[in-house]
């Protein structure tokens, strides 16, 4: 029994919300697999999610949506306004709600606490990234184990990671996170707004009585609370009355990246790839990324040497044009020049006059889009 190794499918390094969801719905696909992660506890995140449609029904059926106590907040309108065109650009889905709004923290929290009672996690585990290698022995807590396969969820940390060779898009651009609450009800209402100094995205965060949103604000340049909070009530006060923001904010750095491809690991989750927050599609991302993996299973033995190829090459198109999108929306913005004002309002036009144009702009935003099977 000492020298017994334990032969399983998948490691997934990583037991944060997109690592920890990986796992569950490989178990749930009969397959061994294994999470660990450096750290025992949870850390505090007071972060929502914005879950479009096409996310919501991937929890579902992953069992946990139904566990979330908090009341998902709905996305049933989405209206964008910048400083170039006079009148908004509004959509909305006449079928379905386009999305809701969660805790980051309490989806966690429930997703390892499958986790734990399926006994498929360790911690705390810290394993370098350089010692990972599929279909090698690898012990970990005095057991020795070999997986077929190696799953990356550690996140953004990727990124100070120079080994993994990732396309690093950095400009100095901060995010800056809080809540607020208002006298008006939201209207499940979600905004974005191109103010001059960088975007702002306002969302219903969750709450019993609809009077309580989150923001995020992206700029590179120098800023404080105290203006953040100036620009919010300059835009908002007239849809959400009188304003009162919680005394913390949280601030992050935006550093856009691709990791290149790897012949040992599956990156999955911001560790494959991390996009500007203007689109809001980050974490919805992540979930495509475990779909694609999903589909990848059922048409590959996961022993095929094309397997890790395969999956790279449909996820990598998908993260590069939303990459390509947000990195090219962002630099209109920022460089205020009439070019990219005229390729701005070009913009908004075809979203306004065109159906086709909308519709896919929509199905984009609820996730129902497939630029890649």
């Amino acid at each position: 029994m000492k020298n017994k190794i334990f032969k399983y499918d998948f490691l997934v390094v990583g037991g944060g919300l997109i690592g920890a969801l990986t796992a569950l719905n490989l178990y749930k696909k009969k397959l061994k697999v294994l999470v660990i992660d450096n750290k025992t506890n949870i850390p505090f995140d007071q972060r929502t999610l914005a879950v479009n449609a096409n996310s919501k029904d991937f929890l579902v059926q992953l069992g946990v949506w139904k566990n979330i106590k908090s009341k998902p907040q709905l996305i049933n309108k989405i209206v964008i306004k910048d400083f170039v065109n006079s009148s908004p650009l509004i959509f909305n889905s006449k079928k379905e709600a386009m999305g809701n709004v969660i805790y980051n923290t309490e989806l966690l929290k429930i997703a390892r606490k499958e986790l734990i009672k399926l006994n498929i996690l360790k911690t705390p585990v810290n394993k370098s990234l350089e010692i990972l290698v599929p279909n090698k022995l690898l012990s970990i807590d005095k057991k020795n184990y070999i997986f077929k396969k190696i799953i990356i969820c550690v996140g953004k940390s990727i990124v100070s990671d120079s080994k993994q060779k990732s396309i690093i898009f950095d400009n100095g651009v901060y995010s800056y996170v809080g809540f607020f609450k208002h006298k008006r009800n939201h209207n499940s209402v979600a905004y974005e707004f191109f103010n001059k100094e960088g975007p702002l995205a306002v969302l219903p965060c969750p709450s019993l009585n609809n009077k309580k949103s989150t923001f995020i604000y992206s700029t590179n340049e120098q800023t404080s609370y105290s203006k953040i909070q100036s620009i919010i009530k300059k835009s908002f006060s007239a849809t959400h009355g009188n304003i009162i923001f919680d005394k913390k904010i949280n601030k992050f750095p935006v550093i856009p990246h691709i990791a290149k491809y790897n012949k040992n690991f599956i990156y999955i989750g911001d560790s494959l790839k991390s996009i500007h927050p203007v689109a809001g599609q980050g974490w919805n991302l992540g979930v495509k990324d475990i779909q694609t993996l999903s589909n990848l299973i059922d048409q590959f033995p996961i022993e095929s040497k094309m397997f890790n190829s395969i999956y790279y090459s449909r996820r990598a198109i998908d993260s590069s044009i939303y990459f390509a999108f947000t990195s090219l929306v962002n630099f209109l913005y920022e460089n205020h020049s009439s070019f990219n004002k005229r390729l701005i309002k070009v913009g908004y036009k075809g979203l306004q006059n065109f159906s086709l144009v909308r519709d896919l702009f929509i199905k984009q935003a609820m996730g129902r889009l497939n630029l890649i099977d």
